[in-house]
Formats: C-alpha cells, structure tokens, sequence
C-alpha cells in the first residue's frame, strides 16, 4: 500500500468526525483564550497601551490556549468515557471473536538497549517472552536486543546475559543480540540498522524500551488488528506507569495511571487514525516504515543540522504522509514502562529530549506533505519545553512592570497613545481574581474530572478507595505545585542550551539511587538562588506583589530538599503501607508483573572480576565472545591489535583506552591471545592475582 491507495468508506468516516472533533477543539480553545485576554487586557493598568503590556497579552494568550488545549482533551476523554467509549476507534471496529479467529503474522519484538543494567533489563525481556508463551503463540515471535552500548565492560555483560537468557527460556534460534560497531542516528539509527540486515524477515516489529513491559496477550492482540487493519501502518499503546518506589516515581506513577485514562481517551478521540508514536509499546508495519519513515540528516545550522534525536514523531508523520493511519488505542491496556526514579533523573532525560522536540520545528515548517493533525503534535511537543522560558518570560515582564508601577511616576501618555486627553491607569482586582481562577480551574479540574469518572465507573476501589483515592488527589496537587517551578526554570535552560546547540551526552538511566543533599545543592543552587532574590526583590516594591510571587519563589527556595525527600524510597513505600498513591497494578495480581519482579530480584553470583576479566580468564566466557567476533586483523590493523594484546597481558586492561579494549574484544585472535597468555601470566601479575581470584570464587 502506498499514498495513491484508494481509500476504504470507514476511513472517509474517521477522518470527517476527526475533523468536527478538531475543529470543536479549536472552536473551545481560541474562544476561550479570547475571552481570557480580554480580561487580562482590562486587568492591565494601560489596557494594552504600552509595549510592556502588549507583550505580556501576548505571552499569557500562548500559554493560555496551551493549557486550555489540555483542559478540553480530558473534558473530551471525560464525555467519551460517558459514552461507552469511542465507538470509531479501530478496537470497537472489531468484535472478540473476530480477532481471536484472526491469524498472527511474523513479527519481531526489539529491545534497543544503552548502557542499561543489564540483568534488569534482560530479566524485563524474559518476563514479557514468558507471558507471550502462556499465549499459545510464541512461535509467531522473534526478540531482537539491539544494542549500541560503548563500554566493553557494559557489551561484554550483554552478551553472556543474552546467551544465558537463550538457553533459560529454549529460545536460541528466537533471541537474537546484535552490537552495532558504529553508534550513528541513536535510538532510530539502531533499529534501521535492524531492518537492513533482518527487516524481511518478519512483518510487524513491536518496539520496547529497556524499562517496557508489555502482556503478551496484548501484544497478539495488536498483531491480530493490525492483520485486520491493512490501511494502519502504527498503532500505539497507553503505556502507564508501574513499579515506582521512590515518593518522586511513586507520584508520576500514580498521576500517570490515574489521570491518563481520561487524557489519553480524550486523545485518541481527537487524532484517531493521526496520531502520534512514542517511539516504544507499539507495533509498526515493517515494510511501509522501511519505503517511507528513513530519517534524513536536518539540512540546517545549529541544532537544525544533523541527525534527529526525536524520531518516533517524525516517523508517524512520514506514515502519515504516505498513506497510513496512525492511531492511540487506550482500550488495548497491557503496556507498562517506569519512571525516572528522582527529579534530577527526569531533568536529565528532558535536556535530551528538549532539544530533539525543538528540532521538530524544523520539519513541521519545512518538511512537505505532512498532515495538519502531526504538524499540531510537532506543535504541542515543542510547547512541552518551549511553555517553560515563555512562562519565565511572562513572570520577568511582570516584574518589570511591577517595578515601573512602583517606581517610576504613572505614565499618563504610555508608548504610542496619542491625543489630548491622558491615558489614565485602572486596577480591576475583581477581573484579575476571576482570570486566576479561571487558569487554576484548567488546570486542576481535570483531576477531579477524573475522579468523578472512576467514581462513574466504580474502580474507585482500585486505587485504595474514594477517600483515600482523594487524598492521594490533593497530595499529587501539591507536589506537582511545588515541581512545576522547578521544571520551568530547568527547561528554559535547556531550550536555551539547544538553540545554541550545546552537546549532549547519551546516557542510560539510572534506576535505583536516590538523591544525595551535595548532589541537591549544587544542581539546585541556581534556581534557590533565583527564587530567593526575586522574593526579596518583591518583596521590596510591594505586600501583594510579594505574595503573588510566593508561589513560585517558595518551590524555587525549596528545590534541593524537594529533590531530596522525593528521591527517598522511605517515603515513597510508607505511603504505598497506607494505601495512597495506589494504582491497580500494586493490588490485581498480574503473571507478567509478578515475573518481572522475580527474575529481576534474583542475585546473580557475585563476582570479583569484572565482566572484560571474565571474558579474558574464563574460558567458557572467552569462547562465547570469540564466536561473537571477527578477524579484524588485516592490513596496520594486525600490528596495533597485537601492540594492544601485548601491553594488556603486561600491564592489565587499564593501560588500554576504552576504545582500545574494545576493539581487543571485538577482534577472534586478539580474545583467544589474551586468554591463552593471561593463564600464562607470572602469579604477582596482574592476570595472576585475576585467576586467584577466580580460583577462590569458584572453590
């Protein structure tokens, strides 16, 4: 199928109620937001006459409709949900026993991994082999673990854990590893790097993060619709949340899972058969994402230019663009990632994603022949980061205008008033209370949208009751009050670093450690600073300009003890004891979940050499990564391999740059060299106090 295929009745009748839904969107959104600036324009002293003012209007009116766009997603999703659901959804296309009479087509699951734990990672990947199993269908499957990680300590671990993983679950000849020798494009460079060499064999590929989880009856499930659904080229999950230890993880995981039925209902109503990819917990069709979703290098300067980091919005665009619907089904359930464990884990992934979403701007302006719907999602993906210094912007040109007011004398002829008559300033306290109302009210009364829909739909139970689902509510409000600060000062900083192109490293997350106070007063420092002197400067020119900066100045002055007590597993497993910040996952016993916790709680037999020593001395070890390699030593390269064996044998690996080492371990005679005449090795070596450790490990 490609962008000339004719196009089926049902498809005409998705895209004619996507558009009245759209355009009601629209219709609430701007009407809104005019509303809102009309009031702010009478909350003004000038009434907009000054430069200052006009730029504060329009400041607010971005910020305002943005907020108002999420606002009228989650009434949509509310609606919908009174519905029955939306019953243009590919799911409700399509009865039960229809789909289970639907046969399943070859599909690949990938596993693209960076420097991630290694056992907890692959043990993720066993528990979701597992459940696929229990289905009765593993032999529709095969498992891909793509990986692009740099350090030979890190691939070496991967290769053993890969081969063990093999032989536990029966699956060699399923479970395949491949190592790229060359990290290019990140993330999409590693899985197009998997359909060249293997992308026919197989017609769909589900894409999971190393953190995913999905059941393996939803994902036989989306093969079987997207079999049924030829004109559908990605169909995406609803991934939510689980596993949270830390209060920080605990509390996305709970506004994930409890507020995201109405949001990501609401969502898919609206973009139905254009919707976005997230890039893992979905399923694609191999064949058209190979002919049209290839991601050129941007042509531009800066951060314009180059690989885009971004790619899964970009991908649903291009499949967009030819022909294919992409859709968000909420209803398929089964989907699960983590979260970052601290606030400092999460900062550090949105300085990545931050400048790969502004890159986007790029091809939503300059790219031919995307959809309306995916240039909005460009759109919405940019004021993600962009929302954050336009905020900060907004809050500097009240202070300025706070000041002047203070200050200087009133301006009775502003910028650009003209006439005989003085432009005389008013102050509507009334006007200016009802308009902060009405932006508290967008976006705080989704939450208790949502739990007058669990109360609705009776599942309030779930997540501890209605009492306690209440409470964990309110302390979900107020946390995400004094984060929001936080995250606004950390994002204009990295929009700013982006558009100056600042280099970023690529690094996998961390998992388990919480935040230490250093660590919390030297990344928080500048924001405490900040907030402190502009609460003192507010407090200097006026009483209510001072409380009115309290809001955001508090969270600022507290950001590093905030850090702190979230990041704290204590915390976060006390309130777990008392049944707040609950989700269903914690108390519904799931064969998937409960798999996953097991393999990963499993000790591995501690070690004393570190897996590089272990491939050297063990020979089992040796042999397995030998068959891994090849013969790279051809031409100068014979004489540098054998310089570097020579200096490893003598002085140890330390002596080696990682970049030599690894090029030892990818090199057959270089692997076989270094065992053969490390176990020759003199005992007060460093190869020799190796094998007495190995000796007394394995007594």
């Amino acid at each position: 199928m490609d962008s000339t295929t004719t196009e089926n009745p049902v498809k005409h009748r998705w895209r004619m109620v996507a558009n009245l839904r759209r355009a009601v969107l629209m219709l609430f959104v701007f009407g809104q937001t005019a509303i809102a600036s009309y009031y702010l324009l009478w909350v003004l002293p000038y009434h907009g006459g000054t430069a200052l003012e006009i730029g504060m209007l329009v400041l607010f009116a971005i910020l305002y409709a943005w907020i108002a766009v999420g606002f009228w997603t989650a009434v949509f999703g509310f609606v919908i949900r009174l519905m029955g659901g939306d019953r243009h959804s590919i799911l409700k296309r399509h009865t039960e026993a229809e789909l289970l009479e639907t046969p399943l087509a070859k599909t690949a699951v990938l596993l693209p991994i960076y420097h991630e734990p290694v056992h907890w990672t692959l043990s993720g990947l066993k528990a979701v082999y597992r459940d696929i199993e229990r289905t009765g269908q593993i032999e529709h499957f095969e498992f891909y673990i793509l990986s692009d990680s740099r350090d030979p300590d890190v691939w070496l671990e991967e290769q053993v854990a890969w081969n063990q993983l093999a032989k536990d679950l029966g699956g060699e000849g399923r479970i395949f590893y491949r190592r790229r020798p060359v990290n290019l494009n990140y993330k999409s460079g590693n899985v197009a790097d998997f359909l060249r060499r293997w992308g026919k064999r197989c017609k769909y590929m589900v894409v999971l993060d190393a953190d995913s989880l999905m059941t393996g009856s939803t994902i036989v499930r989306m093969v079987r619709l997207m079999e049924r659904e030829p004109g559908v080229g990605i169909l995406q999950t609803n991934p939510n949340i689980i596993n949270g230890q830390s209060l920080f993880a605990r509390i996305q995981q709970f506004a994930n899972r409890f507020y995201s039925t109405l949001f990501a209902n609401g969502l898919a109503a609206i973009q139905m058969g254009d919707a976005a990819f997230w890039g893992h917990n979905a399923i694609l069709r191999i064949e058209p994402f190979m002919n049209h979703c290839g991601l050129r290098k941007l042509p531009g300067i800066g951060i314009f230019g180059g690989p885009i980091m971004s790619h899964d919005f970009v991908e649903a665009a291009y499949m967009g663009r030819a022909g294919y619907e992409v859709w968000l089904e909420p209803g398929l359930g089964g989907s699960y990632e983590e979260s970052p464990p601290t606030l400092a884990d999460e900062l550090s992934r949105d300085s990545r994603w931050a400048k790969g979403n502004l890159q986007h701007l790029w091809v939503m302006l300059r790219e031919p022949g995307l959809r309306f719907a995916h240039r909005m999602a460009f759109l919405n993906g940019i004021m993600a980061y962009v929302a954050s210094p336009l905020w900060l912007g907004f809050l500097i040109l009240t202070t300025i205008a706070a000041a002047q007011m203070t200050l200087s004398p009133i301006e009775y002829f502003p910028d650009g008033h003209q006439g005989l008559f003085p432009l005389w300033p008013e102050w509507r306290p009334e006007w200016a209370l009802g308009l902060a109302l009405s932006t508290l009210a967008l976006l705080f009364l989704p939450k208790f949208l949502a739990i007058l829909d669990a109360m609705i739909h009776r599942f309030t139970k779930e997540f501890g009751g209605l009492f306690r689902l209440f409470c964990s509510v309110m302390l979900e409000i107020l946390i995400s009050v004094l984060l929001a600060p936080l995250r606004m000062w950390a994002h204009s900083r990295y929009v700013v670093s982006a558009l100056l192109n600042v280099s970023l490293q690529w690094a996998g997350q961390n998992r388990t450690e919480e935040t230490g106070w250093k660590e919390a007063f030297i990344t928080q420092l500048p924001g405490m600073v900040l907030g402190g002197g502009w609460s003192a400067f507010a407090w200097s020119l006026d009483t209510m300009f001072f409380l009115w900066s309290l809001p955001v100045a508090v969270p600022l002055i507290l950001a590093a003890p905030t850090a702190v007590y979230l990041s704290r597993n204590s915390l976060g497993q006390a309130l777990k004891k008392r049944k707040l910040l609950l989700i269903p996952e914690e108390s519904i016993a799931m064969p998937l979940l409960e798999d996953a916790v097991r393999y990963r709680s499993h000790e591995l037999a501690n070690s004393t050499l570190t897996p590089l020593e272990q491939a050297v001395l063990r020979l089992d070890h040796n042999r397995l990564h030998q068959a891994l390699a090849w013969d790279h030593r051809h031409g100068s390269r014979k004489a540098e391999l054998e310089a570097s064996v020579a200096r490893c044998l003598k002085e140890g690996p330390e002596a080696l740059s990682r970049s030599e080492m690894s090029q030892i371990a990818r090199d057959r005679q270089s692997l076989k060299a270094l065992h053969e005449g490390a176990w020759r090795a003199s005992p007060g070596s460093f190869w020799g106090r190796c094998i007495a450790r190995l000796s007394a490990q394995t007594k």
